[in-house]
């Protein structure tokens, strides 16, 4: 079977989108990891497949995959680059997209050809809410990470986030500490681990080690959960500039109770066939 598809990246954060509106195709989790794989597939950090969506509100559904076949019930990056696409493909005509992913629905604004805006809900802190095991929510969590003890955030931005305020991020061992704080307890469905830096108040640098797929060069639901733990703790603005590995990304949050909004570039790469 020829299945066609679009890679498309925000700031190196890659994804294919496999379009589904027909609600033909069944993807196995087999399959999922190998249109995922770099050397034997197209290769992505997450997949995204279009469908049609449930509500006469969204102009279509997104399921999100991570690289190792496991669901995502979100993507910053992703749904920004969704948004882009289901312009081009003609599926939107209007500034505005609503598109549902996992338990509810973000909207986006496209503000040029390449430029989205994308509304990623309100940060949850509440501990059951997060999954994260705690018996009341906090600023801050003391956890024990093999023979460290780390202090992290904890929040919801659709998917669990733990955030590391860390001196330095490029010093920092990701790789290392990123498979140790998924391993502990407190986060019984996994977690996605940021390690954030910060260097005023509207600027940190940040290195996320995701659940499923490993350190990638992006990740924009990453951004957001660094912003509302830096904000929450008072160390950030209303405004954040992001620096990540791949490049930048913009956060604005007026606090709690009002949703966050991401802003970055959304690039496609290539589009074509791939023999499944």
């Amino acid at each position: 079977m020829k299945l066609a598809f679009v890679k498309m990246h925000g700031i190196g954060n890659d994804f294919v989108l496999i379009d589904n509106m027909s609600r033909e195709l069944h993807l196995r989790g087999e399959q999922i990891r190998l249109l995922a794989d770099r050397r034997r597939g197209i290769g992505c950090d997450q997949l995204l497949v279009v469908e049609p969506a449930d509500s006469a509100d969204a102009d279509a559904r997104a399921r999100i995959f991570n690289q190792d076949g496991s669901v995502s019930g979100q993507c910053g990056n992703g749904l920004r680059c969704l948004a882009a696409y289901l312009r081009d493909a003609g599926i939107v005509t209007g500034e505005y997209v609503a598109i549902e992913a996992g338990q509810g629905m973000v909207r986006a604004r496209l503000a040029d050809e390449h430029v989205v805006t994308m509304d990623m809900g309100m940060p949850r802190f509440e501990p059951r809410e997060i999954p994260f095991l705690a018996d009341v929510q906090a600023d801050s969590y003391s956890v024990q990470v093999g023979s460290r003890r780390l202090e992290i955030g904890a929040v919801s931005m659709g998917n669990p986030h733990a955030v590391i305020r860390v001196d330095d991020c490029e010093s920092t061992p990701v790789e290392e500490l990123g498979p140790a704080v998924q391993a502990i307890e407190e986060f019984p469905d996994g977690v996605n681990v940021g390690f954030m830096q910060v260097l005023d108040d509207s600027h940190v640098r940040l290195r996320v080690f995701e659940r499923g797929v490993g350190e990638t060069l992006a990740c924009g639901s990453g951004a957001c959960a660094a912003v509302a733990v830096g904000r929450t703790r008072g160390w950030l603005g209303a405004q954040v500039l992001v620096t990540l590995p791949g490049g930048e990304l913009t956060v604005n949050w007026d606090g709690v109770g009002q949703p966050m909004w991401l802003t970055g570039p959304t690039q496609r790469a290539f589009e074509g066939n791939f023999e499944l």
